[in-house]
């Protein structure tokens, strides 16, 4: 019953009511992302959904916008500047993914929604992450965020699609709060932020 009807009913009371309470705060984000990184302040992405349908994510920009000769963008670490790793590692960026949830797109809680290249380099197992709704934070970002392995990510993501509950949600919401106030996890170790996954436990800098 809560799969089907009462996390859909919790994820939009809640969306709605932190989006209001939130709005004073996400419009000075907006005019300081357009101040320290430019316009557009709104990063849109296609990640893939349920069942791995394309949707379109919000998040506040991060990084600049600085390309090489060839015009290709240059590494995350050159792009990301302090504030973005700020908004980073606060989770700020991502209070846009808000109008996700209420859109119906994503969930408060479920396997953060990663890139549509990925798609394919996953094997069966791994694939299973998609049998729920992309959520704004989830079991793996509790239990390590981007500081685990890609391997060890997905195996959390697949043990919250076997274990999902109210209870199990209202767990990973309140610990999320006690990690973005301590936090940890935020990159790999050596990395700006979390390296791409290539499958076949083969992984390079994004």
């Amino acid at each position: 019953m809560y799969r089907c009807y009462g996390k859909r009913i919790l994820d939009l009371v809640l969306a709605l009511c932190a989006l209001v309470f939130a709005l004073p705060l996400v419009f000075v984000i907006w005019l300081l992302v357009r101040k320290n990184l430019g316009s557009p302040a709104l990063f849109c992405q296609l990640r893939p959904g349920l069942n791995a349908r394309p949707f379109m994510l919000f998040k506040f920009k991060t990084m600049r916008d600085a390309f090489d000769a060839g015009g290709e963008p240059l590494p995350d670490a050159q792009r990301l500047t302090e504030f973005g790793g700020f908004l980073r590692s606060t989770s700020l960026d991502e209070l846009p993914e808000l109008l996700n949830v209420i859109r119906g797109d994503m969930s408060l809680v479920g396997p953060r929604p990663l890139l549509m290249r990925y798609l394919p380099r996953y094997n069966a197992q791994q694939a299973r992450r998609h049998e729920v709704k992309p959520g704004l934070t989830g079991w793996a970002q509790i239990n390590g965020r981007n500081a685990v392995s890609w391997d060890e990510k997905f195996a959390l993501d697949v043990w919250y699609v076997e274990n999902l509950s109210l209870w199990l949600d209202v767990k990973i919401m309140f610990l999320t709060l006690w990690q973005i106030v301590g936090r940890k996890g935020i990159n790999q170790p050596g990395h700006a932020t979390m390296p791409e996954f290539m499958g076949n436990n083969t992984q390079r800098k994004e």
